[in-house]
């Protein structure tokens, strides 16, 4: 149980994903794995936190959505969201970020990502001209040519123009976040940091016109706040949101497929709480929750119907409560632009086929469309 709920998010990445171990978890459908070795220790123990003792620490994994949905609420007190081991993750390229902060100062940047995040971008413009490039010359669409396009267009939104062909610098945070995959067990990469910070400075300098970093410059900034360390997190954000659009590619059109395409694929497979009254770490396997067919009728299919009318308890693809993803407007904006633009201009067929009922595991780097 262990193995299959908490070590197999560990194994595919939780910072960045692994291509080689992603396309073995597909083959084995470790999620699905995952979901039914939650079930049975429903089964057996009810529905209260299972205590775990792991290296000393003590967690506590949760079984009852009520439990869920009570943590996330009362975020970031006293379960709170920079728990040691997200902070030890993320300071290897983001150690000023709202999730490795608490108190004040956690409120602060909160404040700012939140105002940041809701600016004026035109999301649109920029995905339809990236769109049409890359589909000019492609007749069969995979994750390396979307992945190209996908992150000129976070440059773009985010930084502007200026930082399209950038690709050094989110090759540097990628690798960044590789090491962060490592969370305590890797040394932090401080030069390489320091080198990311400094090229991502020269954009956000900039302050280009239409872009988040022209929203930056144009907030008031607290002491304490860093604004410009709170942009790593968008960029790692938008990568997630990027891997759940490509998926969402399989599914058929609507214009909350990218959010079905969160549920039935979490980017976030652990969300973590750490109680600030006794130390204890809370572990949410976002995958049970959102696929339990014991519980939920829609578990398994292409359900965006159940979204319309409010978010269902415990179905979380962008965290809950307080502690809310502060950009999931933006990146669900974004993904349906993409898909819309992609889907306007051409046919895609995957190269995969799927039967009545979605797999729990689907590996993005492998997915290929055919375009017509």
């Amino acid at each position: 149980m262990i193995f299959s709920v908490l070590l197999t998010p560990l194994a595919k990445g939780v910072i960045i994903r692994r291509p080689r171990v992603m396309a073995l978890a597909e083959r084995q459908q470790w999620d699905a794995c995952g979901i039914r070795a939650m079930q049975r220790l429903r089964a057996k123990h009810g529905l209260a936190p299972y205590p775990l003792r792991i290296f000393g620490r003590q967690f506590a994994l949760l079984i009852d959505p009520a439990e869920v949905e009570r943590v996330l609420e009362h975020s970031p007190e006293p379960f709170a969201p920079a728990t040691r081991e997200k902070t030890a993750a993320l300071r290897h390229f983001q150690p000023h970020g709202v999730l490795t902060s608490r108190g004040e100062l956690r409120e602060l940047r909160r404040a700012f990502n939140e105002i940041v995040l809701a600016a004026d971008v035109d999301v649109e413009a920029v995905v339809e001209y990236e769109v049409d490039r890359m589909l000019q010359h492609t007749t069969t669409l995979d994750w390396d040519t979307f992945a190209v396009c996908w992150w000129r267009i976070v440059r773009r939104i985010v930084l502007g123009t200026g930082a399209r062909d950038d690709n050094g610098l989110t090759d540097s945070l990628a690798a960044l976040r590789r090491a962060a995959n490592w969370a305590f067990l890797r040394p932090q990469r401080r030069g390489l940091r320091r080198r990311f910070q400094r090229g991502l400075a020269v954009h956000l300098d900039r302050a280009e016109q239409g872009t988040l970093a022209a929203a930056i410059a144009d907030v008031p900034v607290a002491p304490g706040v860093d604004p410009y360390g709170q942009v790593p997190h968008w960029l790692f954000a938008f990568d997630a949101a990027g891997m759940s659009t490509f998926r969402a590619l399989t599914l058929p059109p609507d214009d909350l497929a990218v959010l079905e395409a969160v549920r039935l694929w979490p980017t976030t497979p652990l969300l973590l709480r750490e109680s600030t009254v006794d130390g204890t770490t809370y572990l949410i396997y976002t995958p049970f929750f959102h696929r339990d067919d014991e519980t939920l009728p829609f578990a398994h299919r292409f359900a965006p119907e159940i979204w319309r009318n409010g978010r269902k308890p415990a179905l979380v693809p962008f965290s809950a409560g307080p502690g809310v993803c502060p950009g999931r407007d933006l990146v669900l904006r974004t993904g349906a632009a993409v898909l819309t633009a992609l889907r306007a201009r051409h046919h895609f067929t995957p190269s995969v086929s799927f039967g009545p009922e979605l797999p729990a595991t689907l590996n993005h780097f492998g997915l290929r469309f055919e375009v017509n």
